[in-house]
């Protein structure tokens, strides 16, 4: 049997007409591609860190329910008690366990452009998947489209990002609203980036049986724990517990991520600083002739290029050693985008210098 034959007799045929998720090597870069806090931790505070790693248990297996960490991110993020919280390895983790618990039949739905771990995951787990475009300009959500599209296809999960990725923007509340009481299924909001924006979901959990609400340490300035959490009704969150892996959060994240979690004033601060440097770097892309950037609650930039020379553009930052991130070859809404991640001042205006050379004409 030819190798060919051999991966189609075994593997389904989505998985073998996908991609993997590529991820560019910054080696040597300034690294504004992936929205991280750029931002490290004083010294004090990795002294205290190590502390508390200092005994921990590593020849046992981790609470599997993590429940330390769990009730501190529900303190912090004053969830009611009500509610209960799962654990995931990064939002990803939460978002295929999700979609793993669907039947085969059924339909996922989110607005297009939007997180691309929605689509990879459900084309992934053969499941239907319907992106419904955003409206041009403002990136918002075409409600009536979004209305239609749940009529016509009776979603199991739809997948809201508040602020929405790649666009940077919040969604019309009142359209989620909307949304959320015509949906037949599950309504995610996923506020990965709500350090960044002052808007959240979490006060209506109770006001609607078919929310959660889903959030990630990532963009606070955990990334590298790779933790995510979503929060809803009890009996939702126990089907999701039954597919969890055992042990899905190691020792290490869960005491780390604690750490972290309790001095939220570092992270309070670092969080300021970046908004503030959003703001500044927000009004220099719409300084520059021929730039467009859109606004954003979240800590990263959306910005239009001129036409057919987002690729140029992006290599010649690249080239000057700034890393981003090129949207533009998934046309519609973002052909000739571009997308930069808020750094630290000096990092900003490394970019801003690179892509100011980058649009003088050679």
């Amino acid at each position: 049997m030819s190798e060919n034959n051999l991966l189609s007799s075994i593997f389904r045929k989505e998985v073998l007409a996908m991609s993997a998720y590529k991820v560019a090597d910054a080696t040597g870069l300034i690294k504004l591609d992936a929205m991280e806090n750029p931002y490290g931790w004083p010294e004090d505070i990795k002294a205290n860190w190590l502390e508390t790693l200092k005994d921990c248990p590593l020849n046992r297996y981790p609470d599997p329910e993590a429940r330390h960490l769990t009730a501190t991110i529900k303190r912090l993020n004053q969830i009611p008690e009500q509610f209960d919280v799962l654990l995931g390895n990064g939002s990803d983790e939460i978002i295929q366990l999700l979609l793993m618990a669907l039947p085969s039949n059924a339909c996922v739905l989110a607005p297009d452009p939007g997180f691309v771990m929605y689509k990879q995951l459900s084309l992934c787990l053969g499941l239907t998947y319907h992106g419904i475009p955003l409206l041009a300009g403002s990136f918002d959500l075409d409600l009536p489209a979004m209305l239609e599209a749940i009529e016509q296809h009776q979603p199991s999960v739809i997948f809201l990002a508040y602020p929405n990725n790649p666009t940077g923007n919040l969604f019309s509340e009142a359209s989620i609203r909307e949304i959320i009481k015509a949906a037949k299924g599950l309504v995610i909001i996923d506020e990965a980036y709500a350090p960044f924006a002052d808007a959240s979901f979490i006060d209506s959990l109770g006001q609607y049986d078919n929310l959660l609400v889903m959030r990630t340490v990532s963009k606070l300035g955990l990334a590298g724990l790779r933790l995510g959490y979503i929060a809803g009704k009890p009996d939702i969150i126990e089907q999701l517990h039954k597919i969890r892996l055992p042990y899905n959060i190691n020792s290490l994240t869960q005491i780390s991520a604690d750490f972290a979690l309790s001095n939220k004033a570092l992270f309070d601060q670092q969080t300021q600083n970046i908004c503030a440097e959003r703001s500044i770097v927000f009004n220099r892309l719409n300084a520059l002739n021929g730039i467009t950037a859109y606004p954003s609650a979240a800590n990263f930039i959306l910005f239009k290029t001129p036409e057919n020379r987002a690729n140029e553009i992006f290599a010649s930052i690249k080239q000057q050693g700034v890393l981003i991130k090129n949207l533009s070859a998934q046309g519609g809404l973002l052909a000739d985008c571009l997308r930069v991640t808020v750094g630290k001042p000096e990092e900003n205006t490394a970019f801003l210098t690179a892509l100011t050379r980058s649009l003088v004409t050679p």
